[in-house]
């Protein structure tokens, strides 16, 4: 078991910047890729971000490239979304997930956070 913690949402205005935080204990950490997703209302949950388990590949979804960056510090044991430049479309519950493989697809992610909402006023 992976036990997934998220802290660092709040609010802000549009162009401010957040950063998430995902701790996580349980099993080793790095063997896991790591992904962020959001869920706004009445909408599904959507890919934002994955990043490999040595950190070397990163995925970002068109809507949040070039504005967010994700990391890790395995060491550590925690994930992280540096989220800049933001605007009122990324107001959602943000949910970081592990997975054994890399995907988009919240299917493969087989670990949970409780999810940390952002809400970004115009």
């Amino acid at each position: 078991q992976v036990q997934l913690v998220e802290s660092g949402g709040g609010m802000v205005q549009a162009g401010g910047s957040l950063r998430l935080s995902c701790a996580a204990s349980g099993r080793a950490f790095s063997p896991y890729t790591m992904a962020w997703f959001r869920q706004a209302p009445g909408k599904e949950r959507e890919f934002v971000s994955s990043i490999s388990g040595l950190a070397i590949t990163t995925y970002y979804a068109d809507s949040v490239k070039g504005r967010f960056t994700i990391s890790r510090d395995n060491a550590k044991n925690i994930l992280y979304l540096q989220m800049n430049t933001l605007n009122p479309e990324d107001t959602a519950v943000y949910y970081c997930a592990a997975a054994v493989r890399s995907s988009r697809s919240p299917n493969e992610y087989n670990y949970w956070g409780q999810g940390t909402q952002v809400t970004v006023s115009s």
